[in-house]
C-alpha cells in the first residue's frame, strides 16, 4: 500500500485542518493582563504628550542627535625640504647707489621671496692693519653708520625689521650717523636705540669695529668692490654704480631677480 493510500484509508473521517483549541485559563489571564498594561500606557501618554518617553518625542530627539562624524582619511603629501637661496647686498651706508639699490631692487624682492632666501647685508671698506680698524670711502662717519647697521642686523636678525631700519637711514644717507636720524628710524621700526648704542660702543668700540672688519673681509673675499653689488647664490647678479645698473646679464628688474630666486629655490628640492 502506498503512503498516500495508507493515510487516505486509515481515518477517513479526520479533517485536514485541526480544529481551534479553546484558551486555557492561564493564557486567558495573561492576555487580559497584556491588554490592561497596553491600555494603561496608552492613557498615560494621552495625558502626558510631552513626556520624553512619548514615542513621537523620543523619535524627534533621536532625529536631532548629531550623527557621529565620519572618519576622513586624508593623504598627506610629504613635505619637501628646500634650501634657502643665498642673497646678499654689499653696500656703503653713505652711498647714493646703495639707496637706489635697496629701494628699487632689494626691498621689493625681499617682500616677494622672504621665505625662500637667506639674506645678508655686507659692507665695503678696507681693513687697516696698523690699528685694527677699517678705512671707509666716505670717511669715519660712514664707518660708524656701517657699524650701526651691522648692530641692527645682529640684534634684530629678522630682515623685515633690520632692512626696514637700514632703508630708513639710507633714504637720508647724508645725515648718517646723526643721533636724531638714528633715533627716529629706530622708533619707526621698533628697534631699541639704547641697545644699538650699547652694541656700537661696546668695549670702547672694539666690538662694533670687529663686526665691520669681518664684514668687509667677507666682501673682499667675494671679489666685490662697488656699492651696491647684489649677489645671488654666491655669484654677482647685478651692480648699481654711478646711478646705473651694470653687469646684470639676467636683468635688473624686480621680476627678473624673483624669477631667478624661484628657479634656484625649487631646484634645491
Amino acid at each position: 500500500m502506498g503512503m498516500d493510500e495508507k493515510y487516505a484509508a486509515g481515518n477517513p473521517g479526520m479533517p485536514l485542518i485541526p480544529p481551534r483549541r479553546g484558551l486555557s485559563p492561564g493564557r486567558f489571564l495573561l492576555a487580559v493582563a497584556y491588554l490592561v498594561v497596553v491600555g494603561f500606557i496608552y492613557c498615560f501618554f494621552q495625558q502626558n504628550p510631552n513626556h520624553p518617553l512619548h514615542p513621537h518625542i523620543a523619535h524627534h530627539h533621536a532625529a536631532q542627535q548629531p550623527s557621529a562624524p565620519e572618519t576622513v582619511i586624508k593623504m598627506v603629501e610629504p613635505s619637501v625640504e628646500r634650501e634657502l637661496v643665498p642673497l646678499e647686498a654689499h653696500i656703503m651706508s653713505k652711498c647714493p647707489d646703495a639707496k637706489d639699490c635697496l629701494r628699487d631692487l632689494v626691498l621689493p624682492v625681499m617682500q616677494k621671496t622672504l621665505d625662500k632666501v637667506n639674506f645678508t647685508l655686507s659692507f665695503i671698506g678696507r681693513p687697516t692693519e696698523h690699528n685694527d680698524g677699517v678705512a671707509c670711502k666716505h670717511g669715519a662717519e660712514e664707518c660708524l653708520g656701517n657699524i650701526i647697521e651691522l648692530c641692527a642686523q645682529s640684534l634684530y636678525p629678522d630682515p623685515k625689521t633690520y632692512l626696514g631700519f637700514v632703508m630708513c637711514l639710507t633714504k637720508d644717507y647724508r645725515h648718517i650717523p646723526q643721533r636724531g636720524l638714528i633715533e627716529d628710524c629706530a622708533l619707526e621700526h621698533a628697534i631699541d636705540f639704547d641697545k644699538l648704542n650699547e652694541c656700537a660702543t661696546k668695549d670702547d668700540g672694539a666690538y662694533g669695529m670687529g663686526m665691520l672688519r669681518s664684514s668687509v673681509r667677507r666682501t673682499s673675499a667675494a671679489g666685490v668692490t662697488k656699492s651696491c653689488t647684489v649677489r645671488l647664490n654666491e655669484e654677482i647678479y647685478c651692480v648699481r654704480d654711478n646711478g646705473q645698473w651694470k653687469e646684470c646679464p639676467h636683468g635688473s628688474s624686480v621680476n627678473d631677480l624673483v624669477i631667478a630666486i624661484e628657479k634656484l629655490y625649487h631646484r634645491s628640492a
